[in-house]
C-alpha cells in the first residue's frame, strides 16, 4: 500500500512550501496578518487559514507571484542586513532611494516590485 507521502504531487509540495515560507517571512519581518493579506491579494479569512494550515497558496494565481516577491523581500533582506530587527527597522523607516517607507509601498503591486527592485540593486552591490 502506498504511503501518503508518495501521493503528494510536486506541485502541491511547492505550495506547502511557498506558503510556509510566506508565513515565516511575514512573522519575522513582523508584517500582521491583515497587510500580509492585502500584499497577497487575499482576504483575511484566507490569511488566517494560510496560517493555520488549512490553505495553500495556488499556483497560477496572482496570490502565487505575491507570494514569491515578498519571500524575495524576506531573503533579500535576511542576506543584506543579516538579522530580523534591523530589517524590521529597515522596512518601517522612510528611505530615500524609494522616496517612502518600503512596508507602505509593499501593500499594492507596484510598490512590492519597487522594493524588490530596490533589494535586488542594493545586493548586487554586496
Amino acid at each position: 500500500m502506498p504511503s501518503i507521502a508518495s501521493k503528494i504531487t510536486p506541485k502541491l509540495q511547492a505550495a506547502a512550501v511557498l506558503s510556509k515560507a510566506v508565513t515565516r517571512a511575514a512573522e519575522r519581518l513582523d508584517v500582521s496578518k491583515s497587510l500580509l493579506a492585502k500584499v497577497l491579494g487575499v482576504s483575511p479569512p484566507t490569511i488566517s487559514r494560510l496560517y493555520s494550515g488549512s490553505y495553500l497558496l495556488v499556483q497560477g494565481r496572482k496570490e502565487w507571484d505575491f507570494a514569491l516577491l515578498f519571500v524575495r523581500v524576506f531573503r533579500s533582506l535576511d542576506s543584506i542586513v543579516g538579522d530580523e530587527t534591523t530589517a524590521r527597522q529597515w522596512l518601517a523607516s522612510d528611505n530615500r532611494g524609494l522616496n517612502a517607507k518600503p512596508i507602505e509601498l509593499i501593500r499594492d503591486t507596484e510598490g512590492l516590485v519597487r522594493v524588490v527592485q530596490y533589494l535586488d540593486a542594493s545586493r548586487a552591490l554586496v
